[in-house]
């Protein structure tokens, strides 16, 4: 059964202010819908270990966003951020919550496939919360989620799920193997808009049924039903985005690499390592031989 993100209890696993990156294992397209948004299903992980933003909240006066780290001069010119957005969306909802003074220390790279400013979102809905106990009872949480961004919802669970519909329901993975990966950005962003208009999904045929969740009892269980279960908006970012095939094959070319793939709507791609080791001895040699990318080890989970 689908479960709402902040009914799940691993939900708080993770600290609040925490926004780590969001790898999509697998992302099927089935079709277009009739209200303009894609019918999804995407098997979703997170960074446990490093490659994630950290938002904080200073509770009182008014509301306003202080931004640090890569990319915060761009960002900063940005009316629309996400964690003002998720801020005004909550008080729109419960005019009585304290707010303040969020801060944002950025390390994701932006408009990368990585779910960056929905984590930051499902990081300021996690901290508005623990700032209003009790008012935050009487609050949908999951619902204000959708409300904010198709990827919000699974971002404010921050753990391995199969993910359908347009992100809104959610299905937990019992007993997710460890994995690792490496993740390698070129430094060059790539708008999610741009890559589904490129896609040209057909309408979607009927509404799909409830997918139930997969279980991988190994490592080598997930990676063989990842072979089966492409990322479908790969040809259209390399398409507009070639570089995403030079990073692909540059991961091919690590050692241990089990498989690789573009995550989300890209250009980010990684690669899933059987063993913490490899994983951080393949990125230190990605990060020497393409000394201009953004390159991460995680442990996924």
């Amino acid at each position: 059964m689908a479960m709402t993100a902040l009914e799940e209890p691993a939900a708080s696993a993770i600290p609040a202010g925490l926004a780590p990156a969001k790898v999509n294992l697998s992302l099927r397209v089935l079709g277009r819908r009739s209200d303009g948004y894609h019918e999804l299903e995407s098997l979703v992980a997170f960074g446990r270990h490093g490659a994630a933003d950290r938002v904080s909240l200073s509770p009182g006066g008014p509301l306003k966003l202080e931004i640090e780290g890569a990319g915060a001069r761009k960002l900063a010119g940005e009316s629309s951020n996400l964690i003002l957005r998720a801020a005004d969306a909550a008080l729109t909802i419960e005019p009585r919550l304290t707010l303040g003074t969020f801060r944002l220390v950025k390390h994701l790279p932006i408009a990368a496939g990585l779910g960056g400013g929905s984590a930051n979102a499902a990081a300021a809905l996690r901290l508005i919360r623990d700032a209003n106990p009790h008012l935050a009872k009487g609050i949908d949480w999951s619902a204000l989620a959708v409300s904010i961004g198709a990827d919000v919802p699974v971002c404010l669970m921050s753990r391995a799920s199969l993910m359908t519909g347009i992100g809104e329901r959610l299905q937990p993975l019992a007993g997710f193997p460890p994995v690792w990966a490496v993740l390698a950005n070129p430094g060059q962003p790539l708008e999610t808009r741009a890559v589904f208009n490129a896609l040209s999904a057909p309408p979607l045929a009927k509404v799909p049924g409830v997918a139930s969740p997969p279980r991988f009892p190994d490592l080598d269980a997930l990676i063989d039903a990842l072979a089966g279960q492409p990322n479908d908006l790969q040809p259209a970012a390399t398409q507009l985005c070639p570089i995403v095939a030079t990073v692909c094959a540059a991961l091919v070319r690590l050692d241990g690499a089990l498989l690789v793939r573009m995550s989300g709507s890209g250009p980010t791609c990684f690669a899933l390592f059987a063993a913490a080791a490899h994983a951080e001895a393949a990125a230190a040699k990605l990060r020497f031989v393409e000394p201009g990318w953004w390159v991460e080890p995680v442990a996924l989970g």
